[in-house]
């Protein structure tokens, strides 16, 4: 269990973080930059559950109740990526696994088949949790291409490459799902506004 008993250390002060195994980086490094976009994604959750904690609306409070899922298991992904992967390490760390892609999956599948199918691409919109919800989207995103680029210098397990791909893919269809299951949603309409 972390404890936390002072907020500051100083012992960043000269450009370097300790990781979960205590060896020191660059706080710039492409781990750090990796886990840092994760934990800028959890924050762009937490605004959108500024608009569906509380509700009476039952798709809102099964969106909260989902979104506090997320935002506990992308603390499981930051300690997996701040941990580099090693052989037989002294302590076991917390590592994301399947059961948790799996999860996403299934919650991704029941919204999905309430929602009617796409005949356009949909601009980020419609109600404030949706809006959000995109742009935690995309936030997360970019940290998978961060987490993409650090398995090609060194390992990253698999199941928080899955988890980082399909929890896109779950925030996009969450969007359509709080946005009125899509009746809310903002078409695209490619090339509207060409002419004058």
């Amino acid at each position: 269990m972390v404890r936390l008993t002072r907020i500051y250390t100083r012992g960043g002060d000269a450009g370097e973080t300790s990781l979960g195994d205590g060896s020191r980086v660059a706080k710039h490094t492409i781990r750090v930059e990796a886990y840092g976009t994760v934990d800028e994604a959890n924050a762009v959750l937490g605004l959108a559950r500024l608009h569906t904690g509380g509700s009476a609306d039952p798709v809102l409070a099964e969106a909260d109740a989902m979104l506090g899922r997320i935002q506990n298991d992308l603390f499981d992904l930051g300690a997996d990526l701040c941990t580099p992967e090693r052989e037989n390490p002294e302590w076991p760390p917390l590592r994301v696994v399947q059961a948790q892609v799996d999860r996403l999956e299934r919650e991704i599948d029941a919204m999905n088949a309430e929602l009617q199918p796409l005949n356009s691409f949909i601009l980020p919109g419609g109600t404030p949790a949706a809006a959000y919800l995109h742009q935690g989207r995309t936030v997360v995103r970019r940290a998978e291409r961060l987490m993409t680029h650090l398995a090609t210098l060194e390992p990253v397990g698999e199941p928080a490459l899955h988890y980082i791909n399909r929890l896109s893919d779950h925030l996009f269809v969450l969007s359509r799902w709080v946005n009125d299951k899509g009746a809310k949603d903002v078409l695209w309409v490619p090339g509207k506004n060409r002419s004058t």
